[in-house]
């Protein structure tokens, strides 16, 4: 399996992709992802660099987004002062569950974090999707807090408010990486 960056043509497939996990989710009983993801928004993090694909022959197998920046409200600006990289958007094509490919391409995330000099590798997760929570935890995430409110823009309830942290470290993934050497993490603040 390869892992490259996507590309803004990848657009409709990763939307395709999300909404396919969402239908996923749905039959699972939770209601993760059900509205749709703005297009726009989504163009824009693929044009910016952060969205990354792991294909398996033709077949798009997961994908997943990192960013160094946090969504705000969630860590504390002393969590903020470490440098660190955000998992966003991490999802598995229901073809390729049960493969460990989410676990290979969490350290495949974490070794790229590694490299940018990040020492952490944080995600939040949604607040009521207890089995995705479980998931993380064994592959080695410990969770900080969970944040349940002012998520919403009227400020109700936070949906994805389940916080977790791993450090980063140098991983054998088992993928052929065809991504650009990722840049250092600049604290900014």
């Amino acid at each position: 399996m390869i892992i490259t960056p996507a590309q803004p043509g990848d657009l409709s497939k990763l939307l395709a992709f999300r909404e396919e996990a969402a239908a996923w989710l749905s039959e699972l009983g939770s209601n993760q992802w059900s509205r749709p993801y703005p297009a726009d928004r989504l163009l824009a993090t693929i044009e910016a660099g952060t969205v990354f694909m792991v294909h398996d022959g033709d077949t798009t197998a997961a994908t997943i987004t990192l960013t160094p920046e946090a969504e705000a409200g969630l860590w504390t600006d002393e969590e903020l002062n470490e440098p660190s990289i955000f998992v966003n958007k991490l999802t598995v094509a229901r073809t390729h569950a049960g493969q460990n490919v989410g676990g290979r391409l969490l350290d495949w995330a974490g070794d790229r974090a590694y490299r940018a000099s990040a020492k952490w590798l944080r995600l939040d997760a949604w607040t009521t999707n207890e089995g995705l929570q479980r998931y993380y935890i064994r592959q080695g995430f410990e969770h900080v807090r969970t944040i349940r409110d002012g998520g919403a823009v009227n400020g109700g309830p936070r949906v994805s408010g389940w916080l977790a942290q791993r450090a980063t470290r140098p991983a054998h993934h088992g993928f052929i990486d065809h991504t650009p050497v990722p840049h250092r993490v600049v604290i900014t603040r």
